[in-house]
């Protein structure tokens, strides 16, 4: 019933637009994919309609997003990506409502750019605004010059989506001697006040580089898995694990950090990190004691862009590092992975090809993405690509079994 009031209220809003000075864009898509190995099942049949609607006036703004995803498995979903206000003032502007908010100098790799939570139901392999998600917020910017100082209050904590159970996207659990009951009361309870979240930011556009200083005080959007063990206490000498219960908790961080990005010659030099402070890692050994150790830790990466025969070239080294390591944290003190995009238009800028790439060396573990675009006319591409996993651990490795090609069909408006 809710599903269908929703829509409703989008074909309303859509038939009103022609009394109204509106402007409005968007997309229809089919997207089909299926698996290379085993008995070749689709790994996704989706149909979506995303729709964009603004108005601007004088000193007020605002957009909403309506967007709606129909599978062949699956309920129909219907929601609200974005919906806000934008007010206008001599120095200062403020966005209020539900926003997608982006920093940072990375591709494919969320290091300073935590303000918005990720959408992780099909793992990395959706469009970037898709991924990430829409959050409830205040957001300031006060303009110095070229400089911007930018403020951000999110009222209510939002955590990372991850895929449902039974989906192929759902991500491994660590290894426990017995099976686990998950318990998911503790991430509740974050809707008070004191519990919200504050960010700020200071970008700057200079004549040699452009640079960002960032800081926040949040909850981490991904869950520590805490363990609470029940044994047998009978023969006291002798102890009998009887059961462990999971309870998936988010805990506060404190952060600081930055990114920058300038040119040397014909390169384009990128670099961002971040100091995380106050984070929960799994430990190997699940009969621990609540299984977690708290840690502070950087993550950081160095880019390079360059142009070669109109193939636009980018490669990423990406390090996350613990600090005050612990041989019984689960993760390796140092976790190295890397990135490397090619990409070029033929026939006019009608036909794209790309190639994108993650390695995870210290999984020896992969994630390649080909795909090619065709423009076939005004507003109407397909797009085939393929998703290519390797290795046996780790990020990308989990989903070995899950390689696959597909096709989008996308008419755009």
């Amino acid at each position: 019933m809710k599903c269908f009031l929703s829509l409703l209220l989008i074909l309303i809003l859509m038939a009103g637009l022609q009394a109204q000075d509106l402007s409005m864009t968007g997309y229809v898509r089919n997207y089909t994919g299926v698996l290379l190995k085993g008995d070749n099942d689709f790994s996704i049949i989706q149909n979506t309609f995303n729709l964009n609607v603004e108005q601007s006036k004088d000193k007020v703004a605002f957009k909403v997003n309506p967007y709606m995803y129909q599978y062949s498995n699956q309920d129909l979903e219907i929601g609200l990506r974005e919906a806000y206000l934008d007010l206008f003032f001599e120095s200062v502007d403020l966005r209020i409502g539900k926003q997608q908010i982006i920093w940072g100098k990375a591709d494919g790799v969320f290091i300073t750019d935590i303000v918005s939570p990720k959408d992780l139901t099909e793992f990395l392999l959706r469009d970037f605004d898709e991924i990430r998600m829409g959050v409830t917020s205040i957001k300031g910017d006060y303009y110095i010059g070229n400089n911007t100082l930018e403020l951000v209050w999110i009222p209510r904590f939002t955590a990372t989506r991850f895929a449902p159970e039974g989906s192929i996207w759902r991500p491994s659990m660590p290894d426990f001697p017995l099976q686990p009951v998950i318990d998911h009361s503790k991430e509740e309870g974050k809707t008070s006040l004191e519990n919200s979240e504050a960010f700020a930011k200071f970008s700057a556009l200079t004549e040699y580089v452009d640079f960002e200083v960032m800081a926040g005080y949040a909850w981490d959007d991904d869950p520590s898995m805490h363990v609470v063990k029940q044994m047998d206490m009978s023969n006291p000498q002798q102890p009998v694990l009887k059961g462990i219960t999971v309870f998936p908790e988010h805990h506060r961080l404190t952060i600081g950090g930055g990114s920058f990005s300038t040119t040397l010659g014909p390169f384009v030099v990128r670099g961002e990190g971040a100091y995380y402070q106050g984070k929960y890692f799994n430990t190997a050994d699940p009969m621990v004691k609540e299984a977690v150790i708290k840690k502070d830790y950087v993550h950081y990466l160095i880019g390079l862009d360059y142009t070669l025969m109109d193939w636009h070239l980018s490669g990423q080294f990406i390090q996350q590092a613990i600090l005050d390591y612990d041989n019984a944290i689960e993760n390796d003190a140092y976790s190295n992975m890397a990135t490397f995009l090619a990409t070029k238009d033929y026939v006019n800028e009608t036909l794209n090809i790309s190639f994108f790439m993650y390695y995870d060396f210290n999984n020896k573990a992969s994630l390649i993405r080909p795909k090619l675009t065709y423009d076939v006319a005004d507003g109407f591409s397909v797009l085939l690509g393929a998703n290519i996993f390797s290795g046996n651990a780790g990020m990308f490795g989990q989903f070995d079994s899950n390689d696959m090609v597909y096709t989008q069909l996308k008419y755009s408006f």
